[in-house]
């Protein structure tokens, strides 16, 4: 578990950077700011067509193996991300880049949820999400520190070796050079397993959680694509003071995420999820009137630390919604849904920005979030093991 955690660390390096870059992207190559939106949406729209071919993987293939493979591409991506010059040369080195998180999160959650005590889950969740945020709050610190010195390409060209390291480290390990899939036979024809895959994949309870999500992932993907473009034009942050403060939110999801995951195991997965979107949305509806910076950053803080408690109980709800051998398949569903919202999320927010203006992105993701609220409610409480 510490190995896949450390894995997870690596991968979401660059998570942030991109969003953290468009003030940046809109200046140097002379773009509006729908254009800009397309260094997140075309790496999305990528990463989305890996998911279902990451869930079948995961369920058949060797852990290190798909390890190894996600390290090779995200550091090869990032030595050609830094030598981009032009725009599209960014937006083709950013999606081959996107490629590894499916490869990295569907068998990197699905070997967690497996290999964890069921007691334990959440905590171990928790853990692996905590990770993650450490790996994007260190990804966007280091942003800010080459913003003010030698220049954004010189964070993708800093990481590159230590994760492409860390790939031949994982691909050696014995401890993760195991198959994980597991051949039932309790069905005695293809068609018939294959529908008994299906069923046993798309509970009732899983759709539902899918189309709250899929709200969710709207509001919170149009937050975090634009919220240092907010600092920037709304309230009059350099750029390099704007991607540090957006930095900080990581830092402060590594509590969040761990509090998720203890939470989710407390008062139960719904009720923890249902509490931090809550939490959400008060968090942005006090941000949009605040005009002060220690304010502002305060209240950020906040919502970054309850957006990244929600994760924790997510990955909960779509592990116990399937049974083991199934868990591939589940986290590739919920993935390619996030993927698909994720890809159209930017372009929509962009739009309603330059029908309006950058202030009407939180009102926005409030709107949104407020509806997976609300479709929540009808998940049912205990969940299918």
């Amino acid at each position: 578990i510490w190995m896949i955690c450390v894995t997870h660390m690596f991968l979401e390096l660059y998570l942030l950077i991109q969003a953290s870059l468009i003030p940046v992207i809109v200046r140097e190559f002379q773009l509006s700011l729908l254009e800009a939106s397309l260094v997140v949406t075309v790496p999305s729209l990528v990463q989305l067509s890996m998911n279902i071919p990451s869930g079948f993987f995961a369920d058949r293939l060797n852990t290190n193996h798909l390890l190894f493979v996600s390290m090779l591409i995200e550091g090869v991506s990032a030595l050609i991300v830094s030598q981009t010059n032009t725009f599209w040369a960014l937006v083709l080195g950013v999606s081959l880049m996107r490629i590894s998180s499916p490869l990295y999160h569907i068998c990197g959650l699905s070997q967690v949820s497996r290999l964890a005590e069921p007691e334990q889950m959440g905590r171990s969740i928790g853990f692996h999400n905590a990770l993650g945020s450490l790996g994007s709050a260190i990804g966007v610190i280091s942003l800010a520190v080459f913003l003010s010195s030698w220049g954004w390409r010189w964070t993708y060209l800093f990481w590159a070796i230590p994760i492409l390291i860390w790939g031949f480290i994982i691909l050696l390990s014995p401890q993760l050079r195991t198959c994980r899939f597991e051949k039932t036979n309790s069905t005695n024809n293809a068609n018939g397993n294959g529908l008994r895959r299906l069923y046993l994949i798309f509970s009732s309870g899983l759709l539902i959680f899918l189309i709250a999500i899929s709200f969710r992932e709207v509001g919170n993907t149009g937050s975090s694509t634009f919220m240092t473009t907010y600092f920037v034009e709304k309230r009059n942050l350099s750029e390099s003071l704007a991607s540090f403060i957006f930095g900080l939110g990581p830092f402060v999801g590594i509590i969040g995420a761990l509090s998720g995951g203890y939470l989710g195991e407390r008062i139960g997965a719904k009720k923890a999820l249902n509490l931090n979107i809550i939490c959400c949305l008060i968090s942005l509806s006090i941000l949009s009137l605040m005009s002060q910076l220690h304010f502002l950053v305060l209240i950020y803080l906040f919502y970054a630390f309850f957006s990244n408690a929600v994760w924790a109980p997510m990955n909960l709800i779509v592990a116990n919604s399937t049974s083991v051998n199934e868990r591939g398949l589940s986290f590739s569903a919920y993935f390619f849904t996030e993927g698909l919202i994720a890809s159209i999320a930017p372009i929509l927010a962009a739009g309603v920005i330059e029908l309006s203006d950058v202030w009407f992105i939180l009102p926005f993701s409030i709107i949104f979030m407020l509806i997976s609220l609300i479709i929540l409610q009808f998940l049912p409480q205990h969940q299918r093991k």
